[in-house]
């Protein structure tokens, strides 16, 4: 086949054919009827790899992809595919996460990576494969972040697996942009009508939905609540490290409106401790965006998801003049407390979140059924 000494004048006069790199080996450019691609012959078999398409990747970029996949090997001498090597992650990785955390990784791997790349050599994935994938989610921002993170994930293992499938992590170096923080808030009136609707709505998502507008919690949690974690005693819920975001055991207490409904739930008799439990299943409530849908009919108010409900909570606490590192504590961010506190702070300042919750309960009490609130804010 041709062999050029390819550069940047070079490639673009070339003509249709496939032409090698006299400085780089086996590595050279396809120039066809419509567009020129790069390429890399790999292995005995002299596989043909494409890097990617002239002039969206450039020169210097395709031959420093192909001199990475040239020197990519698996040390065990057995080439292993993506399918093949995401199956054993699966159980050395990801299974020992946290059940949440193991079904997104999945999700996330599953739905944008393995369709396209289950059969491809792990030695073989490029960079330009894999924006590829990328840049079909590029009308969803935080969902192309998440997926190419976790991607990263799986590829940084794939290095220091114990078989180590790849020598070089084709997403280094990789800019991954961040997804814009939401900052939607509902208001009073939002709020109200979320709550009204949330009696409308059919089994156990109306109550859910109750209670993280009452106790500020992360949705996951609020689901995953089981009778062990309340005490009707001291009127607090405990939510255990395994369920919680940040591995902490959090202990709140909670005001007489989420009282009622969890110690109702409590009372009932259940196949499990679960007090939301998912239909058919002996794991928590899962059906998130069915009963969503069914809400957003019923309330009928500007687009929202129920984590802006968490962000509602914390931002009315503000307004109810409630000191900033007590908000904190009860939506159980880390920030709450610096290390010097973790040692030496041991104070559980219940009493205080207690009254956060009870000046958050009158306020709800007055907004949602007396429509009285705004002097509950004045007198705050």
């Amino acid at each position: 086949m041709p062999t050029a000494r390819l550069t940047d004048l070079t490639v673009r006069s070339l003509p249709m054919g496939t032409h090698f790199d006299a400085t780089t080996p086996a590595f050279g450019i396809r120039v066809g009827k419509h567009r020129r691609t790069w390429i890399v012959m790999r292995g005995q078999e002299r596989r043909r790899i494409r890097i990617g398409h002239y002039p969206t990747v450039s020169l210097s970029e395709a031959r420093k992809e192909a001199k990475r996949l040239l020197a990519a090997t698996d040390l065990t001498g057995k080439r292993v595919t993506f399918g093949e090597a995401y199956e054993t992650f699966k159980t050395d990785y990801i299974a020992r996460r946290k059940a949440r955390t193991q079904k997104d990784y999945q999700r996330m791997i599953e739905k944008h990576f393995l369709p396209t790349l289950k059969s491809k050599r792990m030695d073989t994935i490029t960079s330009y494969m894999l924006s590829a994938i990328a840049d079909g989610l590029v009308d969803t921002p935080s969902e192309q972040a998440h997926a190419l993170s976790v991607c990263r994930i799986f590829l940084r293992w794939a290095i220091r697996a114990p078989r180590r499938y790849i020598s070089v992590n084709p997403l280094e170096g990789m800019q991954i942009a961040k997804s814009k923080k939401r900052k939607r808030i509902l208001t009073d009136e939002e709020l109200r009508a979320v709550w009204t609707a949330a009696a409308e709505v059919e089994g156990d998502f109306g109550e859910i939905v109750r209670l993280l507008i009452l106790m500020g919690q992360r949705r996951g949690e609020t689901g995953a609540l089981a009778a062990g974690y309340y005490s009707h005693n001291q009127q607090t819920v405990t939510l255990p490290g395994e369920i919680t975001k940040n591995n902490r055991e959090h202990t709140f207490p909670i005001g007489p409106m989420a009282s009622a409904i969890i110690h109702k739930r409590v009372q009932q008799e259940r196949e499990s401790a679960l007090l939301f439990q998912a239909k058919g299943s002996t794991l928590p409530f899962s059906g998130w965006s069915k009963c969503k849908t069914a809400l957003d009919k019923l309330a009928n108010i500007a687009p929202w998801t129920l984590h802006d409900l968490r962000r509602t909570f914390r931002t009315n606490l503000g307004r109810l003049k409630v000191r900033p590192d007590i908000a904190e504590r009860l939506v159980n961010h880390i920030s709450a407390r610096t290390d010097m506190e973790e040692t030496y702070d041991l104070y559980t300042y219940l009493p205080e979140m207690r009254d956060a919750m009870e000046k958050w309960e009158i306020f709800l009490r007055c907004l949602c059924i007396d429509n009285h609130a705004s002097d509950v804010l004045q007198a705050a």
